[in-house]
């Protein structure tokens, strides 16, 4: 389970960040081709979080869907169900993933001072 590795990190950030001030939620991008499930990342953060400066704060995970450059066509494929990277246009196999690897803390919700 990486994901509990990974709210350790996302908390020693945040707790950093916040310098004090209570924080409310934390709002993260995921990619697809990450391999996090985000129920399981929300549940490691409550264990992380419990007992501490940042308990109570919330995890919002934006999932961002796989999408595809095709280097034969140009075409841009956003994949839906089925992981195949491939282009939906030609069928071609030489793509570059534009999105879909992101693990990115995008900012901070604070409560009012």
């Amino acid at each position: 389970m990486h994901e509990l590795s990974m709210c350790e990190s996302i908390f020693e950030i945040v707790d950093r960040t916040a310098a004090g001030r209570t924080v409310t939620a934390i709002h993260l991008q995921v990619g697809q081709l990450r391999q996090v499930v985000p129920d399981t990342l929300t549940y490691c953060w409550t264990v992380v979080s419990d007992q501490t400066t940042l308990a109570g704060s919330q995890l919002v995970v934006d999932t961002v869907p796989v999408t595809l450059r095709c280097r034969d066509c140009s075409s841009t494929t956003t994949l839906t169900d089925e992981l195949l990277l491939l282009c939906t246009q030609c069928d071609g196999a030489d793509v570059s993933v534009t999105t879909g690897e992101e693990l990115v803390l995008t900012s901070l919700e604070l409560a009012e001072a």
